[in-house]
């Protein structure tokens, strides 16, 4: 029997490449989680905003996955702070979509509070039901950045609306539950607590010295990886100030940080500010700026890193710690939201406060002079990846929440024309 879905993304596409600065771990999420339950024979329609003209309406990923292109707003890039007025459209244009294709979706599964948005009024007007995974909160992000986000005020409201009218709630971690509870009011029959994934297929060691001269780094040096996007959140200024420190210790480090475009840095003040950095501290020529990847090539920037280290003001989950679980490679990350969860202090990582480069330099002293406790860091980590944080272990949990919602849908509602 075909079970067919719905996921509205609205910013980020499973066709982007991750790393850019509005391209990570949602997009990750979407994609994985997509792969995973077409094999559970789940029929998936991914519906995010058209902003490239060059691609058509439709793309057909992989049997069982569609990308649908949707008009909001211009086609082209759009920061996804200054998206919220296009969502009008983007929810005019999704029903018209499945008018006018006769499609018949079971359930919607929204990622973001602007796709939240529009599926709490496709729900409305034409009864379909819908799960939300936030991927972060309004009030968290407001209680970090304070006047530096950027997201429109109507945010936290949306989310409060999206939590009421949703028939469930995906929080990503334990912690992710409690700020729904408290800051939100959210019941707690409808929150469901199911991570994040990681691909054990496409993440896994490659023996280091192997993964070195793929990279082409030296293979002497004690090799730290920092990932991810280049904002000010993710705390990448941290990394680069404990390096400071490092220098001073007679540690023999190089930090390669992969993300962003070293060929674009007009367009990335971050990037710009962070080698700016370098720079001043005089530690350049220890830091190496590799830019975005492609997700088959991080197995082997993982593999190549003796730590990998995340040290983000607050991280609502965090994939990449995941993947360096995967690559045993040991994670120092920092003490707030999913990271919390997904790495295990002293077993398979370290925990530090964020913004504190002094101790962040300690833990990353500490482990260097204790190699055997490296290695047994990061097989503890590939162990908890392995027991629960699969893809295929994730989408079995959310296809028994899309099952159980299907199981007492009012499908008689009446759909308004």
């Amino acid at each position: 029997m075909e079970k067919r879905i719905a996921f509205i993304s609205e910013h980020a596409s499973p066709l982007a490449t991750p790393g850019g600065t509005d391209a990570g771990g949602q997009n990750v999420y979407v994609t994985e989680l997509a792969k995973e339950l077409a094999r559970l024979q789940y029929q998936v329609d991914i519906f995010t905003r058209w902003e490239n003209e060059q691609l058509p309406q439709v793309v057909c990923c992989s049997p069982g996955i569609r990308v649908v292109h949707i008009e909001a707003g211009p086609r082209r890039y759009i920061e996804k702070e200054n998206l919220l007025p296009y969502m009008a459209d983007f929810r005019r244009h999704l029903i018209d979509f499945i008018r006018n294709t006769g499609q018949n979706y079971e359930l919607i599964h929204a990622h973001f509070f602007m796709s939240a948005l529009v599926a709490m009024e496709v729900k409305m007007i034409m009864g379909i039901p819908f799960v939300v995974t936030f991927h972060a909160l309004g009030h968290i992000r407001r209680l970090f950045q304070g006047s530096n986000d950027r997201f429109p005020a109507e945010r936290i409201q949306i989310e409060t609306d999206a939590i009421r009218f949703a028939d469930r709630v995906i929080a990503e971690c334990p912690q992710d539950k409690e700020d729904l509870t408290r800051f939100y009011s959210a019941p707690e029959r409808k929150i469901s607590v199911i991570p994040c994934g990681v691909n054990t297929a496409q993440f896994y060691r490659i023996p280091q010295q192997e993964a070195r001269a793929h990279i082409n780094i030296p293979k002497e040096d004690f090799t730290l990886l920092q990932l991810g996007r280049m904002v000010p959140r993710k705390g990448i200024e941290n990394v680069i100030r404990s390096l400071d420190i490092l220098c001073k210790k007679d540690l023999p480090f190089r930090l390669i940080i992969v993300g962003g475009d070293p060929q674009d840095v007009a367009g990335q003040p971050e990037l710009a500010r962070l080698q700016d950095l370098c720079k001043l501290l005089g530690i350049a020529d220890r830091v190496s700026f590799a830019g975005k990847k492609e997700q088959q090539e991080l197995k082997y920037y993982y593999s190549a890193a003796d730590i990998f280290i995340t040290t983000p003001w607050y991280e609502p989950f965090g994939i990449t710690p995941l993947e360096a679980m995967a690559c045993q490679t040991p994670v120092i990350g920092s003490g707030v939201g999913g990271i919390t969860y997904s790495v295990k202090e002293g077993a398979t990582g370290l925990l530090v406060a964020p913004e504190d480069p002094v101790a962040l330099a300690d833990s990353i002293l500490y482990l260097s002079k204790r190699p055997e406790y490296l290695r047994q860091l990061g097989r503890n980590g590939l162990s908890r990846v392995q027991t629960l944080f699969t893809w295929q272990g994730i989408a079995g949990k959310m296809a028994a929440v899309y099952e159980e919602i299907r199981s007492v849908a009012d499908f008689g509602i009446k759909q308004v024309v």
